[in-house]
């Protein structure tokens, strides 16, 4: 890494003669001249987040709230640092921040990684994963417990974890997500259908609640339809009945026959990829938006997809 420079040229060593400033959950406002005592010397025993703003950047404004929350959750582990690019454009131009927010880790005393412009409370929460380790207020232990008890089929006790994780973060998407979900597979979709309409239309934009939006639209399709038996028998009746096919997908992936359903719709992609306007193919995007990128059956219906489509 190249060495920083301060206003008149000299290197800004990363061995201050004063100890850095802010406790947990402090966030530290600095300059150029404490650049090293604030960031570069604190980061030798924490992980320090520079937030690069100026008073008119919008973004930057709605921004600052969301990386102070998700910093309070690694407990002292992450140390933010706010520093006003208009006052103090050295360090920003020395790093190569040409647009803000831009939000830098420093561990060691040199910068690690880093991104630009807005991200969600999820993003930013995973990054700090990525360059701190875990959290340390427990949500993403209980997340995993969570999705493990709901995989398993174990409604209650899921329902019990997620809701425990948003105890501690009302705001969690994934909890709120997670709750979503298992609410319909426990057969309460009117439940999911009410949390849904009640969230902030912003949160209605992450990624997890889009899912669990793919999750209902898919459990009304196949409450509208029924049970999938009586579409089994049009399809063995005839196997080019695409649409009895369709909805026969549609109704076994509302009964969590998910492979089963992928099966049906590639079956359909197979014989006519073009029918109804590559309707099969449409549906089982649905599909892997409702159960996740890293559900098996998503895994394996991609590779099924691509498959047939580039054979």
């Amino acid at each position: 890494m190249s060495t920083l420079l301060g206003p008149g040229g000299q290197a800004i060593s990363a061995t201050p003669n004063t100890a850095p400033r802010g406790g947990t959950g402090d966030v530290v406002e600095t300059t150029t001249q404490t650049f090293a005592r604030d960031v570069l010397e604190a980061s030798r025993n924490a992980v320090v987040l520079v937030d690069f703003w100026a008073p008119w950047c919008g973004p930057c404004k709605q921004l600052a709230p969301i990386l102070e929350k998700a910093v309070k959750a690694f407990s002292g582990a992450v140390q933010l640092v706010k520093m006003n690019i208009d006052d103090h454009p050295e360090i920003a131009g020395q790093l190569g921040i040409r647009s803000i927010p831009a939000v830098i880790a420093f561990s060691q005393g040199q910068p690690m990684d880093g991104f630009i412009g807005a991200q969600t409370e999820q993003q930013i929460r995973t990054f700090l994963e990525r360059v701190a380790g875990p959290a340390t207020d427990g949500i993403s232990e209980l997340l995993s417990e969570a999705e493990a008890a709901r995989t398993a089929g174990e409604h209650e006790k899921a329902m019990m974890l997620y809701a425990e994780a948003l105890r501690r973060d009302e705001e969690n998407v994934a909890a709120v997500a997670g709750l979503g979900m298992v609410s319909i597979e426990a057969g309460n979709l009117e439940g999911a259908k009410q949390m849904f309409g009640s969230l902030p239309e912003a949160m209605k934009k992450e990624a997890p609640i889009l899912a669990l939006e793919a999750a209902i639209r898919l459990a009304e399709q196949g409450a509208t339809l029924g049970e999938a038996a009586k579409f089994e028998a049009a399809v063995a009746a005839d196997p080019t009945d695409f649409q009895a096919r369709f909805d026969y997908a549609v109704a076994l992936a509302a009964e969590g026959d998910r492979k089963a359903a992928v099966e049906q719709l590639i079956e359909i992609i197979r014989r006519d990829r073009e029918w109804n306007e590559g309707a099969a193919q449409k549906e089982l995007i649905n599909f892997f938006d409702a159960w996740g990128p890293a559900d098996p059956a998503t895994l394996a219906g991609r590779r099924k997809m691509a498959s047939v489509l580039f054979a």
